[in-house]
């Protein structure tokens, strides 16, 4: 019986073994050693690289771009998740229930998610062109005028926004849908016995047993809206700063200036911030499960 335990339990190491020397090879090493990168003054130019403690956090901290950065990353990151989940969960109420043509409307929403956000970002630019973009064309003929969307560093932003909020609406009402489609519907039946009126029924029994799959939804947007650089990057550049995000940051700090030190330490710290919102997001989650007795408390 030892032997067979024995080789039961080296037969399970030979399978998870594998998988995790590669964990380990492209995440957890990488990630140890930015951060031992980030107390030096590493430099991509050649020079000797010495130990300067925390030097690069507290300049990270006090650089006015780097506030800057934080705020329209926060910004963005309000905007985009907030106008997703709402767009997102109206879509998934409308598309609920089954009806003809369903599953054609569903692969047609879909297809946004799925193509590459530089493509898209460089696709809309030609969309949003001052002069001969498609949007503009259609404004004017409606007496709209034609907004400067990506010249005007006030509409920068909106314009990246949009895009945004284009494409990942349809992954906020794939999570909604799975949330919405999770509910018994002898519930539902229950409330109509009851006679609960819809708003009621909303308010009582969809909202809150679809919301751990909302939050999660949300937490996932965020944590991926926070490293927003590709459509920042096609539809403004890296020298706008209305649209200069803590990633455009990044890559300014250890491409374009070769400084590996201080971008090593722009990195750790929107890790923290990454980890930070997944920790609270998490607790929520579990906050709402116990309330609802789907865990044990």
């Amino acid at each position: 019986m030892a032997t067979l335990d024995s080789r039961t339990g080296l037969l399970k190491y030979g399978f998870i073994g594998p998988a995790l020397v590669l964990l380990i090879a492209l995440n957890i090493f990488p990630l140890v050693y930015n951060v031992a990168l980030s107390f030096t003054d590493a430099s991509g130019i050649g020079r000797e690289t010495s130990f300067v403690g925390l030097h690069n956090y507290a300049r990270v901290l006090a650089e006015p771009e780097y506030v800057s950065g934080m705020r329209i990353t926060a910004i963005f990151v309000a905007a985009a998740v907030s106008a997703e989940l709402l767009l997102g969960f109206v879509l998934a109420l409308a598309l609920r229930d089954r009806f003809a043509g369903r599953s054609a409307v569903l692969t047609i929403l879909l297809i946004p998610m799925m193509l590459s956000p530089a493509v898209m970002g460089l696709f809309w630019h030609q969309i949003l062109k001052e002069d001969y973009g498609v949007l503009n064309q259609l404004l004017a003929v409606v007496g709209l005028g034609e907004p400067q969307w990506t010249a005007d560093p006030r509409l920068k932003l909106v314009s990246v926004l949009i895009i945004d909020i284009w494409m990942w609406t349809p992954f906020m009402m794939l999570i909604a849908l799975a949330g919405l489609n999770s509910i018994p519907r002898y519930i539902y039946e229950a409330a109509e016995i009851d006679r609960a009126g819809r708003w009621r029924v909303f308010w009582k029994i969809t909202l809150p047993m679809s919301a751990p799959l909302l939050v999660l939804a949300v937490l996932l947007r965020t944590t991926d809206a926070l490293k927003q650089f590709d459509l920042v990057m096609a539809i403004a550049g890296r020298n706008e700063a209305s649209t200069k995000t803590l990633s455009v940051l990044l890559y300014e700090q250890l491409i374009c200036y070769q400084k590996i030190g201080l971008g090593s330490a722009y990195a750790c710290v929107v890790l923290v911030l990454v980890i930070a919102l997944a920790t609270i997001f998490t607790r929520y989650i579990d906050f709402i499960q116990r309330k609802q007795g789907r865990l044990e408390a």
